[in-house]
């Protein structure tokens, strides 16, 4: 089933849950961030021109949401996992952003750092300045089955609830 529709929007989302399995841990930290119940649609990671950056609106449930997104779940104990994402716009905005995504066996702040550093090198090769960065973050420590989720969704007007 294709279906298109014109991306107005990106919102980021960060969520963390315990679950009895790995999927049902995914499934808690969907829901955790927002996005539980909703279909994403895995894609790269390119923000069309001309979008705006948004809190996470209320979504429609069901809606086919293209969404850029790092997770990671873990059954350690004490482990800590983290995930993160982050977008940078160019200064001009009828150019598209970037989507960079981190998951990892590691602390929040080592997140942040590694999607900073993509977000700068991504721009740097693309020859284009920076006009706005953002940089989402999670980690969770295992009890039992852990994950740790951070996504950017992609919106339509006809996604919202």
């Amino acid at each position: 089933m294709f279906v298109s529709k014109t991306v107005t929007m990106a919102a980021a989302a960060v969520g963390d849950a315990e679950g009895g399995t790995a999927l049902n841990a995914f499934d808690n930290a969907l829901l955790a961030a927002g996005i539980g119940n909703v279909n994403l649609v895995k894609i790269s990671s390119i923000i069309p021109p001309d979008v705006a950056i948004v809190e996470l609106p209320k979504i429609r449930p069901g809606a086919l949401i293209p969404t850029a997104y790092a997770a990671i779940t873990s059954d350690v104990p004490g482990q800590t996992v983290a995930a993160a994402v982050g977008y940078a716009l160019p200064d001009d905005p009828s150019k598209p952003g970037v989507i960079m995504e981190f998951h990892d066996v590691a602390a929040r702040r080592d997140a942040e750092r590694a999607i900073r550093a993509m977000l700068v090198e991504a721009f740097a090769v693309r020859g284009e300045p920076i006009r706005e960065l953002g940089v989402f973050a999670v980690e969770h420590t295992v009890e039992r089955v852990g994950c740790a989720l951070a996504a950017v969704v992609l919106l339509a007007e006809q996604d919202l609830a």
